[in-house]
């Protein structure tokens, strides 16, 4: 029987097909893994060979989601693996407490002020605390986390806007992102755990120094409900012949011809 997850989700995703369809229409480079958060750390231990890390060692998140997208390990972690108190915030493992709020670590070093780094603090989009004692990640084709509370997908910039396109295919809205420069994270699984919606982030610093995540990265979080109509949306493009890679046309010949076959006469 398929565990829901955070949104109440219980439905049972075939998670190979939907993986399979996104290689086939996006060739990614890393495979796309599920994140989900536990409410006891005994929940989290009985995912099959889940892997903890050693307890002498204090990890960055980034590091965590890394490991699993490029090795393809299944991790678990508590607040007590993690390296401080701003990772443990974005995933609801830390609360966001005056000294969090202050950004006294971020002064000097990414803010210039002690009044510009609170506001970083206070603009960061992070999961509810006090609900949850655990998180694990695994890759989707896995299926160990059974049904996650979100997806991460890593993706070239022509890769991320053929997701986008492939979401609005069907029932269109407009997706708005946000920004917060530094800790990013926040932006990707901090945003689409607090929302339940996709949400698109330009991998920061530290988890491009830390996490493994190559110069031309994006990333998109999301629920896992969002994934068969986001490869139903890929699969009509293809038909379209709008598929990825995109081809160059070149700059100096008119695109009438090729807009004539997309769009008609």
């Amino acid at each position: 029987m398929t565990q829901e997850n955070c949104w109440g989700d219980a439905n049972t995703y075939d998670y190979g097909a939907l993986v399979d369809g996104m290689n086939r229409y996006l060739r990614l480079k890393a495979t796309p893994i599920g994140m989900k958060r536990f409410k006891t750390v005994a929940e989290m231990e009985a995912i099959p060979r889940i892997r903890r890390p050693d307890p002498r060692e204090k990890l960055a998140t980034d590091q965590v989601v890394g490991q699993c997208r490029w090795i393809g390990w299944t991790i678990g972690i508590t607040m007590d693996n993690l390296m401080g108190e701003q990772c443990g915030a974005v995933i609801g493992l830390h609360p966001r407490d005056e000294e969090w709020a202050s950004g006294k670590r971020m002064n000097g070093v990414w803010y210039g002020t002690l009044e510009d780094s609170a506001a970083h603090q206070a603009a960061m989009s992070c999961a509810s605390y006090g609900d949850y004692a655990a998180l694990a990640v695994s890759p989707l084709v896995s299926g160990r986390l059974d049904n996650p509370d979100i997806c991460l997908i890593y993706a070239t910039p022509g890769q991320m806007i053929t997701i986008i396109n492939g979401l609005q295919y069907r029932n269109y809205e407009k997706y708005t992102f946000t920004c917060v420069g530094e800790s990013a994270c926040a932006d990707s699984w901090g945003r689409a755990l607090a929302t339940g919606e996709p949400s698109v982030s330009i991998p920061c610093y530290a988890e491009r120094k830390f996490g493994g995540v190559q110069d031309d990265e994006l990333l998109i979080a999301l629920p896992p409900s969002y994934l068969p109509k986001m490869v139903e949306g890929l699969a009509a493009l293809s038909r379209n012949g709008l598929r990825y890679p995109i081809p160059n046309h070149g700059i100096q010949k008119s695109p009438l011809d090729s807009i004539q076959t997309s769009y008609g006469s």
